[in-house]
């Protein structure tokens, strides 16, 4: 009991430890090489916050089981605690040896689990830390492994990654930066900017995406590419995307009030979110504070999303569409493009994605899958947006496929909130006077100056 884990029998931590100490010993005396596989499961919390802690510890032990079959019997499987596992590899080969394992891991984990009725989608990400060039002693090789593995989840998750000597100056970069986020919302640092969308059959602003930005005291605005997935991984993006839900229905009630008419406001959402028990519950609050219409917000996920938590989003999208919200899948085409899920979500709007758009005029299976795309949605009802135009030649292809909105810099870049009311002056004057002929490629969205 002292050196094993209660829930599923494998080493504990403390004689993961043991065992490690044991392994740098004899690769010492024998002259020899070994790795250490730190392990964390991808989208576990938001399963065991959604379905339960019995739900959990059920998927815990069948991840277990799945990861002894991918182990030789001389090597040293760990559960450390929660989520994270750790394997003592001995006596490699090569590196490669560690490869070979890493890829069988994460294939094995990567199969659905059916769990009590429910079909669960998880990952792992791995960081293999390598004796004794990663470390010289069992602190230093945990460590150097876990900043791998968190290399790993901000690759994109379901990855493996060998340390390298630069990632202690990063992990220590992004340990900073965590501590200041966790201080950026109580310090009212995030700022929401607004990216219009244009009708194609009117010309005028028919919805927006918001869109989060942090306004740093020191380093200025810094875009979500930078730190969304720190958000992600220490759980913060729940309560920042509460706010940004909230702040958004706000601000498209302040619009709606000074009879700016700027249609939905869309807010992507994230896995941990999509995950709460209460999500729905939440989203009803937020509505009935701001006094927001729910036929004025929109939720886009995206359809690895959909697919990674099926039956949860089910009932979630379901609650969110009974208050009147709209769903749209991001994105569209880049992901696992099953037809199937647009049959079995019900789902407003579809977003093609920049990489088809770029190049609609130029490659022939870009333009014939976009054109595939707006078909299918339109013989579905569903409303289609293209993502990432820029120029008069990609919105007359469009155009002439019946393309309901676009979205991109030849409309507008995303901006502050004050701006929009300018933005939709302009587009609804040149809309009426000139939409027939008028050319968006002479004519930028820039905001005049304000009456």
């Amino acid at each position: 009991m002292a050196h094993h884990d209660q829930l599923t029998r494998l080493a504990n931590r403390s004689l993961f430890r043991d065992r490690l100490d044991q392994s740098i010993f004899r690769a010492d005396r024998r002259n020899e090489t070994f790795a250490v596989l730190y392990l964390d499961l991808d989208h576990f919390k938001p399963v065991n916050d959604a379905l339960g802690h019995d739900i959990g510890d059920e998927l815990l032990l069948c991840v277990a089981e799945r990861l002894s079959r991918c182990v030789r019997n001389s090597d040293t499987l760990a559960r450390l605690g929660g989520d994270e596992f750790a394997i003592i590899l001995e006596n490699l080969s090569s590196s490669h040896s560690a490869s070979s394992v890493a890829e069988k891991i994460i294939a094995a984990i990567s199969t659905s689990f059916e769990i009590a009725d429910h079909h669960l989608h998880i990952s792992t990400s791995i960081g293999i830390a390598v004796y004794p060039y990663c470390g010289n002693n069992a602190e230093t090789l945990v460590k150097n492994a876990g900043s791998a593995m968190r290399r790993a989840k901000q690759a994109g998750r379901g990855q493996y990654h060998f340390y390298t000597s630069d990632m202690n100056a990063r992990a220590l970069d992004e340990l900073q930066m965590e501590i200041e986020l966790r201080q950026a919302l109580d310090n009212k640092e995030f700022v929401l900017h607004y990216q219009p969308q244009m009708s194609l059959v009117s010309g005028k602003v028919c919805g927006t995406e918001a869109l989060l930005r942090w306004q740093h005291p020191q380093k200025g605005l810094i875009f979500p590419e930078r730190f969304i997935s720190l958000l992600e991984n220490n759980g913060l993006i729940v309560e920042v995307g509460q706010w940004v839900i909230e702040s958004a229905c706000r601000q498209n009630q302040r619009w709606h009030a000074a009879g700016i008419d700027v249609g939905k406001v869309a807010v992507n959402l994230s896995g941990r979110q999509l995950m709460c028990r209460d999500f729905s519950k939440n989203v009803a609050m937020i509505l009935k504070k701001t006094g927001l219409d729910p036929a004025l917000l929109e939720f886009e996920l995206t359809e690895s999303l959909l697919i990674k938590n099926t039956s949860v989003c089910s009932d979630v999208l379901g609650a969110l569409m009974n208050l009147g919200v709209s769903i749209a899948i991001d994105d569209f085409g880049t992901g696992y493009c099953s037809f199937n899920y647009l049959k079995r979500f019900l789902v407003n709007t579809l977003k093609i994605d920049r990489s088809f758009v770029r190049n609609v005029n130029t490659d022939a299976a870009d333009s014939a899958i976009t054109t595939a795309m707006i078909g299918l949605a339109r013989d579905l009802n569903i409303n289609v947006i293209a993502e990432g135009v820029e120029n008069q030649r990609q919105l007359e292809y469009l155009r002439s496929r019946h393309t309901d909105e676009i979205q991109g810099y030849l409309v507008s870049p995303p901006l502050p909130a004050e701006s929009i009311g300018n933005l939709i002056y302009l587009m609804d004057y040149r809309a009426h006077k000139y939409y027939d002929t008028m050319n968006l490629s002479e004519h930028k969205m820039q905001c005049p100056p304000a009456a």
